[in-house]
């Protein structure tokens, strides 16, 4: 799994995940997403457009880190989401708790609203 965090401001930022997000990878996802809370941000978009795969470890990072980002008043939305993830969320019924955007332009206000 790759990630690579894109600041657009000092509260706005884009963490574009590729590869794999399972149990070997979920740790570094959990990670970086409590490391943007902890820096101020308010809005963290997780672009998955590249993400071949998740397992329920990776929507536990996924979770834990929209806990992290809300606690402190922000707000985490996903964008990008193949079938593979839309299928795992809504299964999870998680599809009913994240904010879920087409793509990074829709979720940063540059484009259509959310689903």
């Amino acid at each position: 799994m790759d990630l690579n965090l894109e600041q657009h401001s000092k509260q706005r930022a884009v963490l574009h995940v590729s590869g794999r997000v399972d149990a070997q990878s979920s740790d570094a996802l959990k990670q970086t997403i409590w490391e943007a809370a902890e820096q101020g941000l308010t809005q963290l978009v997780v672009d998955l457009q590249g993400v071949d795969v998740i397992d329920s470890s990776g929507l536990s990072a996924l979770v834990s880190g929209f806990k992290a980002l809300r606690e402190r008043g922000g707000q985490l939305v996903l964008a990008g989401l193949g079938e593979q993830i839309k299928a795992a969320l809504e299964l999870t019924r998680l599809d009913r708790v994240f904010p879920i955007y087409d793509n990074t332009a829709a979720a940063l206000g540059t484009g259509s609203q959310a689903r």
